[in-house]
């Protein structure tokens, strides 16, 4: 049951937002009571820190599989975009805005895990990029990854990037383009404008 809480409760909290979820919402959609929750999470922000948590970690296999398939880089981006693009949801309630607003101290080590992950994958990616010559070889390649990781977060800022102006998948869509045009070789520009055209079709 507990691991049924966990779904649930990651799903809806994905959908309307950390803060419009209540337990009273969660156990009505489940058909269970408040009691059956507060059981296996005493608290919201437990529940809340657990759902973060197992939502990382899944996403984080996710990403770990494809790494581990040692594709073409410039690819192997585009498929980790459109692994996180098919796990969130409506951005328009601000999940992140609210995580950090509401639960700090779960945003904060959320914030961490994320570092860790995306930056040792970036590294690598850049690295096994400029190996092939479709990445140029005079890259700081600990810059290119930090600046990444901070262009990713950037996305998730709403004053930045008003909801009616960009959904999400545009974005991520504009911003993994920016982000390989400045370091690609020519090698490397005819590999992305062939993914990118191959997306519009």
């Amino acid at each position: 049951m507990k691991d049924q809480i966990l779904h649930k409760a990651t799903d809806m909290f994905l959908e309307l937002g950390f803060k419009s979820v209540t337990m009273d919402d969660l156990a009505q959609e489940m058909g269970i009571s408040k009691k059956t929750i507060y059981s296996h999470f005493p608290n919201k922000a437990q529940l809340v820190e657990e759902s973060t948590l197992h939502f990382f970690e899944h996403v984080s296999k996710g990403i770990n599989q494809i790494i581990a398939l040692k594709r073409n880089p410039i690819e192997e981006l585009y498929e980790i975009k459109k692994l996180v693009m098919s796990h969130l949801k409506d951005e328009k309630s601000s999940t992140q805005y609210q995580l950090q607003k509401y639960y700090p101290r779960i945003f904060d080590t959320l914030r961490k895990k994320e570092f860790e992950v995306m930056h040792d994958s970036m590294l690598e990616n850049i690295e096994r990029g400029i190996a092939t010559g479709i990445y140029r070889e005079n890259l700081n390649i600990q810059f290119v990854a930090r600046i990444y990781f901070s262009g990713v977060l950037s996305l998730c800022d709403h004053y930045l990037f008003p909801v009616k102006m960009f959904t999400r998948p545009v974005l991520e869509d504009y911003f993994l383009e920016y982000h390989l045009r400045g370091i690609v070789t020519p090698k490397g520009r005819k590999i992305l404008n062939e993914i990118i055209n191959s997306n519009q079709e």
